[in-house]
């Protein structure tokens, strides 16, 4: 008895490999961009830490002190982010801390206190630059009551020379990743239609106008990508809470806002990058003559 083949279906489209092909282009697309957010915000952590210590001189009164306070407010090169650009440490606070820190009373071995009030002021990431430093440190010197202002030189120069450098790097990898990300995507949805070529034809042949014969390929296209995109974001969002549970402290990196952007921007890389490569292959096989088709 012979077994009936089974007819193959004219423009048979491989739905289900092309959304999958698309996930996993766009998921490798999304963790990079979620490296790219948590080495942003490491940054801006670090910045934030980059203080100048202003010590003061003894024996000032409290009006003389928040005289100085008020004048370090006013300036524009201390940082406004979390309303803590100036932190005053008292010179009690400063020798609690120590002994709890070292466990050593210095104050009972010599007798009395010998730190002084202090001042931690924030600079503002645009003044992160050493000739701005050294000139805000000697206004600040220039103030009547401060005795002594302190800075770690080389950690500004470490965190300026890393940062430029990640930058770099960061910009240097993004650029191949999103050019293989969209070779790859394109190349899926080229495969993809070459399996309706003769369809194509056959619309063309019936007389059917250009875009009546892209449109619907065009929509399905940004159906695809669409859901391709959002199954990437509920991938890395599993996969960043996840991580955010194992790992200590990461939680201090995500930015929330950041990640919602991060996913709103793979919905709309997925979609258009399917319609135009969906665009470009359907306009190839519109050109191609019968023997080229074959």
């Amino acid at each position: 008895m012979e077994i009936p083949k089974q007819k193959k279906k004219l423009g048979g489209y491989p739905a289900v490999g092309v959304v999958i092909s698309v996930t996993l282009s766009l998921l490798v697309m999304g963790v990079f961009g979620i490296l790219v957010m948590y080495s942003h915000e490491l940054e801006q952590q670090v910045r934030q830490n980059i203080r100048v210590q202003v010590y003061l001189k003894s024996n000032l009164t409290e009006t003389q002190r928040l005289q100085i306070e008020n004048k370090l407010l006013s300036q524009d090169y201390v940082s406004k982010e979390n309303g803590r650009g100036v932190l005053y440490v008292s010179r009690e606070e400063a020798a609690k801390k120590f002994i709890e820190e070292t466990g050593e009373d210095f104050i009972e071995f010599i007798g009395e206190n010998p730190l002084r009030d202090a001042y931690l002021v924030s600079i503002a990431r645009e003044y992160h630059s050493m000739k701005q430093i050294e000139e805000i440190k000697s206004e600040i010197q220039s103030m009547n009551g401060v005795f002594q202002v302190f800075y770690v030189e080389g950690l500004i120069e470490a965190v300026n020379s890393n940062v430029t450098k990640i930058a770099l790097i960061l910009l240097g990898m993004l650029s191949i990743l999103l050019l293989t990300v969209i070779l790859l995507i394109n190349n899926t949805l080229r495969i993809a239609l070459f399996s309706q070529r003769f369809l194509i034809r056959s619309m063309q042949l019936v007389g059917a106008r250009t875009w009546f014969i892209i449109k619907p390929f065009l929509l399905r296209a940004l159906g695809y990508g669409f859901l391709a995109g959002i199954i990437a974001s509920a991938v890395l969002w599993s996969l960043s809470n996840y991580a955010q549970n194992k790992i200590e402290d990461l939680s201090l990196l995500h930015n929330q806002s950041e990640f919602l952007a991060l996913m709103g921007m793979l919905l709309v890389t997925g979609a258009l990058i399917a319609m135009l490569s969906t665009l470009f292959s359907i306009r190839r096989y519109l050109k191609m003559s019968l023997d080229q088709l074959y």
